[in-house]
């Protein structure tokens, strides 16, 4: 009796162990997210900071998101490199109820800048949300995907449209000073 209690038991938890525990409404909630998605790939990742940026403060908005204005969102938690030359960030934008979420996500995902750091630039950027939490990643194409993929797993796929851009390194046309190396 005791054996097919602890059976059920670690079934149970095996079930029900991964994703999203609960509704994700607090700052707790973003950064519980956050955290397991770092702790999942500590060996992937460099060493990250987590924190909330200022809403009121535009030029971090659009810094981190693309955003040109703080119109509909509540808040914005963001894990960045502490000090590193990998590009990677991760942003959790929670807008409010009333917000229109695909076009804030669209807006993002026109207007963030993959390439604002000083040496290196993200290879991919991806965007979905689950109902007012929209979560973008970009960084190097296997490290986002693998970061994306983290995020749709702890809300259990309930996500809304994905949106996803490439920065085509290729394309960059440099200035007649600085012809590319054949």
């Amino acid at each position: 009796m005791i054996l097919l209690a602890v059976i059920s038991f670690i079934i149970f938890i095996l079930v029900s162990g991964g994703g999203n525990k609960g509704s994700l409404k607090t700052s707790k909630d973003i950064n519980n997210i956050i955290n397991t998605i770092n702790k999942n790939n500590k060996n992937i990742l460099p060493e990250l900071e987590t924190m909330k940026i200022n809403v009121k403060n535009i030029d971090e908005v659009t810094s981190y998101t693309g955003l040109t204005t703080n119109d509909g969102i509540e808040s914005i938690t963001v894990s960045v490199p502490v000090m590193t030359a990998q590009a990677y960030s991760v942003a959790i934008v929670k807008v409010k109820d009333s917000a229109d979420v695909e076009k804030i996500k669209q807006e993002m995902l026109d207007n963030i800048d993959m390439r604002r750091w000083i040496c290196v630039s993200a290879e991919q950027l991806y965007i979905t949300n689950s109902g007012n939490l929209i979560f973008s990643v970009m960084a190097d194409k296997d490290i986002a995907e693998t970061v994306y993929n983290d995020f749709k797993k702890y809300v259990n796929n309930n996500i809304g449209k994905e949106l996803e851009k490439s920065n085509n390194e290729e394309n960059i046309e440099l200035p007649p000073e600085m012809p590319a190396a054949e």
